[in-house]
């Protein structure tokens, strides 16, 4: 069983239908019981990076999470979901993470050319870096999947999985471990982004 995480800030239907629909048990779920009892745990989230790290500590399930990923429980973090994994954000200000992976989240202002657009919406080419993860067993180089983000993982170098060009070359996927994260929304990448949910329920 996949337990998606509630903690008020997530594209919560849409997750929980892309996984029903390639055939994985699902639960979306506030409760940390539940959350222990599962095989892998998913962290959506959407919006702010402060709002979102002070919603999941106040429903006291970040400890559960991390406690989770730390035992080698299967973790997916997806967009604002991955950017909380990381050690710090400077989104308006700074604020502490996860710190399931060593790293920053910094504007893509800061990288890419002026006359780009923020947020960096629409679809691009994932470039897969290294050895290929089992998230993306399923996944060619140059496959299109959809992002929609303002901030970008840095300092990360040795755990990224996967980039995309969009006036530089941002993290688009990173891995250690147990612990997965996606700055792209799969369950809005089409066949590609459902055959990277399979994977990471097959794990």
């Amino acid at each position: 069983m996949i337990a998606v995480v509630d903690y008020g800030v997530g594209n919560l239907f849409s997750l929980s239908s892309s996984l029903a629909a390639i055939g994985a048990e699902v639960v979306v779920t506030g409760d940390a019981d539940v959350i222990r009892a599962a095989d892998k745990i998913l962290l959506p989230g959407v919006g702010a990076f402060e709002d979102a790290i002070a919603k999941l500590r106040a429903s006291g399930l970040d400890e559960v999470v991390c406690e989770e990923a730390r035992k080698g429980k299967p973790l997916l973090g997806i967009c604002l979901g991955m950017q909380l994994l990381f050690e710090k954000s400077y989104e308006f200000g700074e604020f502490e993470g996860l710190g399931l992976i060593e790293g920053a989240v910094r504007p893509i202002a800061d990288v890419i050319p002026a006359d780009y657009k923020i947020p960096h919406i629409g679809w691009n080419a994932l470039h897969l870096v290294g050895e290929k993860s089992p998230i993306f067993q399923y996944l060619n180089d140059g496959d299109h999947v959809y992002f929609v983000h303002s901030f970008y993982a840095a300092d990360c170098e040795k755990n990224v999985i996967a980039t995309s060009e969009y006036g530089a070359e941002l993290t688009a996927a990173v891995a250690k471990d147990n612990i997965f994260g996606c700055q792209f929304h799969p369950e809005k990448s089409g066949p590609v982004g459902l055959s990277i949910l399979r994977a990471f329920a097959e794990l």
